[in-house]
């Protein structure tokens, strides 16, 4: 129900000024089923109301400590995202039990077996 919404509500506000717009040029009433149209709208736009107030809460909340959380990791992530040149040569992040966290460098497919020892080499310990 939610993905309906979201879509749904972005096309209310997008086609309620267009609306109100020839209904003026027109100089005429709406027709009913203009009428049902704005009908819905509302109805789905105050059904949405208390979700975007949450959403702006939460968001209220958690930007504060996101952005603590930038300031003080964002320098560090700049200089790793240097150094990489390719992500898609290394395989998803793992979290060790003692709490390091590993990044392996993908196989290459068509390596010689002296070179699988070179890929091991290439693990990146944060």
């Amino acid at each position: 129900m939610k993905q309906f919404l979201l879509p749904a509500a972005l096309t209310a506000l997008l086609s309620s000024p267009l609306a109100a717009q020839d209904a003026g040029e027109e100089g005429n009433d709406p027709s009913l089923m203009e009428r049902g149209a704005d009908l819905f709208w509302e109805g789905l736009r105050q059904e949405m109301a208390p979700a975007l107030e949450d959403l702006q809460d939460m968001i209220g909340e958690i930007g504060p400590s996101m952005g603590a959380f930038l300031s003080e990791m964002g320098p560090a992530l700049a200089e790793i995202a240097k150094e990489v040149e390719d992500w898609s040569a290394y395989e998803l992040p793992e979290i060790l039990p003692n709490g390091d966290i590993i990044i392996r460098r993908k196989p290459k497919e068509n390596a010689p077996a002296g070179k699988e020892d070179e890929a091991e080499e290439g693990v990146t310990e944060i």
